[in-house]
């Protein structure tokens, strides 16, 4: 009871000291040797003032002394009127033919104000309105910086500052001059280069993004209308980006104090007016993020995931999130993916579940690009071992591996997440085990509890056959690992080395060694190479070999047409002297080898030995 009646007093202060201060303040322009005949009370203030100066401006205090002219109404109360006693303070003065400068900090206030007042040119000519609206459309829509710091002032006047447009026409002149000022300074980074070719030089940050750090003053719901403003105007993308990164960067430097906390201070603060706002900022920088996957760093996407997690954001943001991080996860680091979890103790340090959504958004992604590429021939006709999805995929393998590495010690890390995670990518994506195996030995040693059947079941995860001589040694020592499983690194082990020796033997004959070497090369080329590049290499080689098959067709029938030449000026000319020139040319050409004169005679045969012929040759120069 005694801190209530304690605030009351405070409050009671407050409002005496308010009026005293309002007294104060239009004593001094006041007409001193008339007496008032109305008082106004406006947000706390009173102010005793005549009717006559403000009935002839104000069109709602002439309607209220016209409505009471019987009673002769000497006090009237202003309710909810805008920008306060501030702000009627400067209407009265415009009544009372006083003058002040109009501003960016009280023009919003003016127009307002006006509105409420009814200070418009029916009940007065140049009234207090029309003043406004000319120096917001003729001075403060022409200046970036001034519509800016209006912007700001309509913070307070809501929703009358948007009834009257004056925040979407602040609105509009912002997006309109920042997208002004960008093309200007695209145009000043115009130079010739020493070909004599005009082209954009190249900087860290554009002159014409100054306005970054001046948007990001205005409250969250205004700076999204801002946004959404410029990007239908067509401003740059990584404009937008580094906007939203220093917007994020200036509203949630608080968040970084939370780390640090116990979990009973986490849940006090979760529901605290601070980590609402924090939380409605988070949900709006992921709504206006632009499409293009280079607009924002993935160190950013990443902190507003981190973010959106220990906020507790909506479902649609965080699934966003997950999808642009998924369409670059190439580039990722370890620290990236190690997200921490704001959940209660029987849970995993880090959030599994998150990074095995976005592992599956790569992987549709890498699934949608393949499928577009199959569809288009001329992708095989690259001479590339590998496409770019492809490293791409040996990139995100080999972050995989390290992570369920980190997150192999866990206690509470189940068996299926893990094996979730590890199976999240497709079989090709992993050219070598290893990383793999130290996982899951790890994995292993941290979990001995496990039971046979479940250690069988992880270890059918590695295909030992691609492990390295070292990991492939360390593995057929692993007492952690099923009996089968060593059985099996051993049977592999016994492989690699029957090859070795195969091919030291075969060093003493180049010809064999030659077909053996062929061998292992192709089939370790196709282990390490995806279907789509199998799909490629194969296609090229039936290319080849289309084009050889046309090569000897039209060898054969120019022979063939050469033979049944010759065959008739046999006819023709009996002569002996013409046979042993036939004789002779059929010497020369030794392409039907030793053949009987009976068999010589049918060109059908001789075609068939000859293509047969060629072909062998053919296949031995390629061996």
């Amino acid at each position: 009871m005694d801190r209530g009646d304690k605030q009351q007093q405070q409050q009671q202060q407050n409002q005496m000291s308010l009026a005293k201060s309002s007294r104060q303040r239009y004593s001094e322009w006041i007409f001193r040797d008339v007496p008032s005949d109305i008082t106004l009370d406006v947000g706390g203030g009173t102010f005793a003032l005549h009717k006559f100066p403000l009935v002839s401006r104000c069109g709602k205090i002439r309607k209220l002394v016209a409505e009471h002219r019987d009673t002769d109404i000497s006090r009237i109360e202003l309710l909810n009127l805008p920008g306060g006693a501030d702000s009627f303070e400067l209407a009265a003065k415009f009544c009372y033919g006083i003058n002040f400068e109009i501003t960016t900090l009280n023009v919003a206030q003016l127009c307002c104000v006006s509105d409420y007042l009814e200070m418009n040119e029916e009940y007065s000519k140049d009234n207090l309105g029309s003043r406004a609206e000319e120096y917001l459309e003729t001075i403060i829509c022409k200046n970036l910086e001034m519509s800016v710091e209006v912007l700001q002032q309509c913070e307070n006047l809501l929703p009358l500052a948007d009834e009257l447009k004056i925040v979407s026409r602040c609105v509009d002149a912002i997006a309109s001059k920042a997208c002004a000022e960008q093309i200007a300074s695209s145009f000043s980074r115009l130079e010739y280069s020493s070909s004599g070719r005009l082209h954009m030089s190249k900087q860290v940050k554009c002159e014409g993004d100054w306005w970054i750090d001046d948007i990001s003053n205005l409250r969250v719901d205004l700076y999204q209308r801002v946004i959404m403003a410029m990007k239908c105007r067509g401003v740059r993308p990584e404009s937008i980006g580094a906007s939203l990164m220093n917007y994020a960067q200036k509203e949630l430097t608080r968040k970084s104090s939370l780390w640090n906390l116990s979990n009973q201070q986490k849940a006090d603060l979760l529901v605290s007016n601070t980590m609402e706002h924090e939380k409605i900022v988070v949900e709006t920088i992921i709504s206006l993020l632009p499409v293009e996957k280079q607009a924002v760093p993935l160190s950013f996407l990443f902190g507003l995931l981190r973010s959106a997690v220990m906020l507790d954001c909506s479902v649609a943001c965080r699934l966003d999130l997950e999808r642009r991080i998924g369409s670059q996860l190439d580039v990722a680091t370890l620290d990236d993916l190690l997200i921490p979890l704001f959940r209660h103790a029987g849970d995993t340090l880090f959030d599994v579940d998150t990074v095995h959504r976005i592992l599956v958004n790569f992987s549709q992604q890498d699934d949608s690009e393949e499928d577009e590429l199959e569809d288009d021939a001329s992708v095989f006709e690259s001479e590339g071992p590998r496409s770019p999805s492809q490293s791409a995929l040996f990139k995100v393998a080999k972050l995989v591996d390290n992570y369920l590495a980190e997150i192999a010690p866990d206690a509470n890390l189940k068996l299926n997440k893990f094996m979730v995670i590890a199976e999240s990518l497709p079989a090709h994506a992993r050219t070598v085990h290893d990383g793999l195996y130290r996982a899951v030995d790890i994995y292993l040693k941290a979990h001995q509890s496990l039971s046979e059947s479940d250690r069988k079941k992880l270890c059918k995860l590695i295909d030992f056959q691609k492990l390295s001589q070292e990991a492939g040694a360390h593995a057929a020592q692993n007492e952690r690992l099923p009996l089968q499983s060593i059985v099996q690194v051993l049977y592999f082990e016994q492989i690699r080395l029957r090859n070795s020796l195969c091919v030291s033997y075969n060093e003493e004959d180049p010809k064999p060694m030659h077909h053996q070497s062929w061998r292992i090369s192709s089939g370790a080329l196709s282990a390490a190479m995806s279907p789509r590049d199998n799909y490629a290499s194969l296609r090229r080689e039936n290319r080849e070999l289309k084009l050889e098959l046309a090569r000897l067709r039209m060898r054969l029938n120019d022979l063939e047409k050469e033979h049944v030449c010759m065959k008739r000026d046999m006819a023709k000319s009996n002569s002996r002297k013409f046979m042993s020139s036939f004789s002779k040319k059929i010497g020369k050409l030794s392409l039907f080898g030793h053949s009987s004169s009976r068999g010589s005679s049918s060109p059908s045969r001789h075609s068939h030995r000859t293509d047969s012929k060629v072909i062998e040759r053919t296949c031995a120069s390629t061996d």
